[in-house]
């Protein structure tokens, strides 16, 4: 739809052709005295045919920033003028678009050899190549950066002055892109664990040893990191000296971030990351993917340690994603604003004053120390609730016991977060995304296990059947769905991620139909994805033709598409009896051998693929009565065994797989150990099956 606004006579001002577009975040733009188009043919035609270079903004619905760059600029008529006057104005959703996005972050940081974000900002010439970015531009100059006006003027001049040059500019920045794609591996290459030890020594390196966390403010919670150490210390458990030090560097994370501001004291979920170095102030965000990542991350700390912390964090994310992320139709949404009245964090902070009158005196003497209420303001005079004093010391400081402590933090949670919930809230991205559903159902389906709560279950379960039914056409998936429409050709994450889902889903219980959905999945994967070399492309053979195609193995705030890639494939492989599956994992291990060797702590999912290849996945596999072969699932879960995937399917289950209806039922329950494609004689008793899998 395009929304036309006319000037007194009549003519045409601006056409703003947002508005109907499937993305809330466009959406928010539609109302903008920008003449936006959204990415498309139409938009590089017309900055043909004016002779104009085009002004590419690229950000999303619960970023700050960009919420900010729009009250200033993009609603400012002065400063619209000269866009309408000067460009055509192109508006993109990165989480719609991380083709384009990540293209052009790269880029950005390449011209300016500067760090990328959102806003980003970038101006191109009508064929789409980059000439100049970069992300937020004040209204008036200020900290070393130029009024957004000015910098419009000159980069407008900049390019009519030197029009013809950039169009060569093309040839040089494809070589730039080239440059950093891995090189082909060679023939000889050997994998070994090299970069396990490597990726070890650099996290330690990077560890803040009394804050937990890697590296400064601003800190970011790095689940890769901490799943990568906590595998370490499992594959070092049955050594003469286990690496404690990796337990340890993974435990205080963990613990910090669910002790500090970035967790959500009142209602579960985890915001972006925290402005300080402490955890205490985070940035307000909270997006579904760390939460599912950060989910599945604490739900493992919890089996591998049995800290109840771990359990009740784990739980308090998941049902924050259950009760404010899922949509009636299943599916989750994709985020929730930092903002909400016009200012970051006002949904989430106090006035002291009124915690004091919400509360009964007793349950105020133990949350005021508790959150830091007895403290100075920490967020613009107010205050925003952190774990100031751990509940142990509290109790004794107090003279009462952790159980009453509890009880009346409990009680004094459930009022204020009562209270918070009748204010003006932030706004929520409704739209649903695959990729980040395939993490909500993967984590969703590990906590399921870990805390033995069939509620995350069946939420995982219903999130799959709705990217089953509106999210997959015609044996292929769309990347998004917003308003009854699913759009956009998938992603590599889309695939790979829905597929990762589905296997932990089978850890709860085995269905035929989704197992030979996750084939279908992996199939695609294999026909439209596949590098010549190894590895897969980020966009399919029959995408949109940009710049240039990527191909990544490192995590960025997504595990990377090629290494959930190979340890599906892995598994998959494994479980189904597919050597074709195995042979396309490694060859992607092969495909990223030279960047994993290059900063091994920057590809941690990598890593844990690669731990797989060397020493295939152990795979229980359980047959039998349904309520014998429920209990023995259930004991084996109790274990952290991150290499190991437990499938039980009942003797009346049909329509399996071959390689696991091989596996035949005998009495009430009946269990098959395999080793990579090795399975061993049947076991017809947990206590011999418990035997054999610790030696």
């Amino acid at each position: 739809m395009q929304i036309r606004h006319v000037n007194a006579d009549g003519s045409p001002r601006y056409t703003n052709r947002l508005d109907a577009e499937s993305s809330p975040y466009l959406r928010q733009h539609g109302h903008n005295p920008v003449d936006w188009y959204p990415w498309g043919d139409e938009a590089f035609a017309r900055a043909r045919d004016l002779g104009r270079p085009v002004h590419l903004s690229i950000g999303y619905a619960a970023c700050h920033w960009c919420h900010v760059l729009a009250a200033e600029s993009f609603e400012d008529e002065t400063t619209a003028r000269v866009l309408n006057d000067s460009f055509v104005n192109i508006k993109v959703d990165r989480e719609e678009r991380p083709d384009i996005d990540r293209i052009y972050q790269i880029a950005q940081q390449m011209l300016t050899h500067g760090p990328g974000g959102w806003p980003l900002t970038m101006f191109l010439t009508p064929e789409g190549v980059p000439f100049f970015g970069g992300t937020y531009f004040p209204p008036e100059p200020r900290h070393g950066l130029p009024a957004f006006r000015e910098l419009l003027a000159r980069v407008a001049q900049y390019y009519q002055a030197h029009h013809e040059p950039l169009r060569a500019q093309g040839e040089s920045l494809a070589a730039a892109f080239a440059s950093i794609d891995p090189p082909a591996p060679a023939s000889d290459l050997v994998l070994n664990e090299a970069p396990l030890e490597s990726a070890r020594a650099a996290l330690e390196r990077s560890f803040d040893g009394g804050r937990g966390g890697f590296g400064d403010a601003p800190k970011f919670p790095h689940p890769g990191s901490i799943e990568s150490l906590m595998r370490h210390w499992h594959r070092s458990a049955g050594h003469e000296q286990p690496d404690l030090r990796a337990l340890y560097m993974a435990s205080l994370t963990l613990t910090r971030m669910a002790e500090g501001g970035i967790h959500d004291a009142l209602g579960g979920g985890f915001c972006r990351y925290s402005v300080d170095a402490e955890w205490t102030i985070p940035h307000f965000e909270k997006m579904l993917y760390d939460n599912a990542w950060l989910l599945g991350v604490y739900a493992d700390a919890y089996v591998a340690s049995g800290d109840a912390l771990y359990a009740g964090i784990a739980r308090d994310t998941a049902e924050w994603m259950r009760r404010e992320m899922q949509s009636p139709e299943g599916g989750f949404y994709s985020s929730l604003d930092a903002d909400s009245e016009g200012h970051e964090g006002n949904f989430y902070v106090w006035d002291r004053e009124q915690i004091r009158a919400t509360l009964e005196p007793r349950e105020y003497a133990v949350f005021a120390p508790r959150f830091g209420l007895d403290l100075p303001p920490n967020f613009a005079g107010r205050w925003h609730l952190y774990g100031a004093r751990a509940p142990r010391e509290l109790a004794e400081s107090l003279g009462v016991s952790e159980p009453q402590l509890e009880a009346l933090l409990a009680s004094a949670r459930a009022k204020l977060l009562e209270v918070r919930e009748r204010r003006p809230r932030p706004s929520r991205d409704e739209k649903v995304l695959t990729a980040w559903n395939g993490l909500a159902i993967g984590a969703l389906a590990r906590a399921a296990r870990a805390l033995e709560c069939p509620q995350l279950e069946t939420s995982a379960t219903r999130a799959l059947e709705f990217a089953r039914c509106a999210l997959w056409r015609d044996g292929r998936l769309a990347a998004t769905y917003s308003g009854g429409r699913a759009r956009l050709n998938a992603y590599l994450d889309d695939y790979v991620f829905l597929a990762d889902g589905v296997l932990e889903l089978q850890q709860l219980r085995v269905r035929a139909d989704e197992l030979a959905f996750a084939r279908e999945l992996i199939e695609v994967v294999l026909r439209h994805f596949a590098a010549p070399d190894g590895g897969f492309f980020f966009t399919s053979d029959d995408h949109e033709a940009l710049l240039h195609r990527m191909k990544t193995f490192a995590d960025e705030s997504l595990p990377a598409g090629n290494a959930v890639a190979a340890r599906v494939l892995l598994r998959l492989g494994y479980l189904l009896g597919e050597s074709r599956y195995i042979e396309a994992a490694e060859r992607t291990l092969r495909a990223g051998w030279a960047s994993l060797e290059r900063h091994p702590q920057a590809h941690t999912t990598l890593l844990g693929a690669l731990v797989e290849l060397l020493h295939p996945p152990e795979i229980v596999i359980l047959r039998g009565e349904r309520a014998a072969i429920e209990a023995w699932r259930r004991e084996l879960e109790r274990v952290y065994a991150p290499g190991r995937m437990v499938i039980s399917a009942s003797a009346d289950a049909h329509d399996l797989p071959p390689a696991i209806a091989s596996k035949s039922p005998r009495g009430p329950a009946v269990a098959y150990v395999c080793r990579g494609s090795v399975c061993g004689e049947p076991i017809e008793s947990f206590a011999a099956l418990a035997e054999a899998l610790r030696a």
